[in-house]
């Protein structure tokens, strides 16, 4: 894992770095899927990490990569555009890069750490394995079986294709319905900032509770109540809808955080992110395009919607999956 991390952040810095030089439009996605590739690993191996060094304080510090991560969302959107004007397009690419590096550096001191303490502990216990075929892990079965997986890559995919679509179509929506360019984005910079507040307070709530479903039933009602009036009336009170709106991707800390309750292991955990995160974003994929497909084809927004409660249909059924108190490897 600690291995894996460390690629993570090289992967990801060699691609920002690389694509502030990209001289064609090839060049510029093939950094980009240098670079996004070092942070999707990154998003796999932390959960699992969590797991490794702090299986007694999950909610603590699934809280605090979370509210990062959400920051990490927030503050190049912020400033990418306003580097560029000052510094060029180029420097605004590439600094993004520095923050990979520093984040490489802990990384490396552990694994410098770990591999000395490593060679003490064979010098001095180099007869100590007296059966070391019991040494040998054990069979992690098929996760594919898992209804607690295909329940979270259902939660997660599900959040993941509603937010998307929303920060994709939101601002369209506003702007036909009489709104202007700013509103439209000023209103999924709210989106994205109430994500804080979710951040913050549900790790912590996922680890004191038994069925997570209620929470989940709570964030499908935000979910309903804001489609209703940005369907309905999206200019009578647009705060409220995409405050409403705000909270329902509430699922997506709870379902990071669930990684680790559902497992007994770092190798559980790894598992499971890897399947949760790499089938929900796959699902999620699809969100803006069938999103704006069924506006292009209706001229409207009751069937775009439509297809977001069908989604949350599906969310639900995943939470329901999810909320039996069992643990991965009692499923597979």
């Amino acid at each position: 894992l600690e291995r894996t991390a460390l690629l993570a952040m090289l992967l990801a810095a060699t691609g920002l770095f690389s694509r502030a030089a990209a001289g064609s439009t090839g060049a510029l996605l093939a950094t980009s899927i240098l670079a996004l590739a070092g942070m999707g690993i990154g998003n796999i191996v932390l959960p699992p990490l969590v797991k490794r060094y702090f299986p007694d304080r999950v909610g603590t510090v699934s809280t605090a990569y979370i509210t990062v991560l959400q920051l990490g969302t927030i503050l190049p959107a912020l400033m990418a555009v306003p580097l560029a004007a000052a510094a060029g397009w180029s420097v605004s690419l590439g600094s993004w890069g520095v923050f990979a590096l520093v984040a490489a550096l802990p990384w490396i001191a552990l694994l410098w750490v770990e591999r000395r303490k490593g060679a003490a502990l064979a010098r001095t216990h180099d007869q100590a394995d007296e059966a070391p075929e019991l040494a040998v892990p054990a069979h992690t079965g098929n996760v594919w079986r898992s209804p607690v997986a295909w329940g979270m890559a259902l939660m997660f995919g599900m959040t993941s294709l509603i937010t998307y679509s929303m920060f994709t179509w939101l601002p369209k929506l506003l702007g036909e319905a009489g709104g202007s360019a700013a509103l439209g984005g000023g209103m999924v910079a709210l989106f994205s900032t109430l994500g804080l507040a979710s951040a913050l307070t549900m790790p912590a709530l996922a680890t004191r509770v038994r069925n997570p479903l209620w929470i989940v039933l709570a964030c499908v009602a935000f979910y309903l109540m804001a489609f209703a009036g940005l369907l309905l009336a999206p200019m009578r009170w647009p705060l409220l809808w995409v405050a409403l709106l705000g909270m329902g991707p509430s699922t997506f800390p709870l379902a990071l955080t669930m990684i680790n309750l559902r497992t007994r292991t770092p190798a559980g955990s790894a598992t499971l992110s890897g399947f949760m995160q790499g089938m929900g974003y796959s699902l999620s994929c699809a969100g803006p395009f069938l999103f704006g497909w069924l506006h292009s084809l209706t001229n409207g927004w009751l069937w775009p919607f439509a297809l977001l409660t069908v989604c949350l249909s599906i969310l639900l059924l995943g939470a329901y999956l999810v909320s039996k108190p069992r643990m991965l490897e009692d499923t597979w």
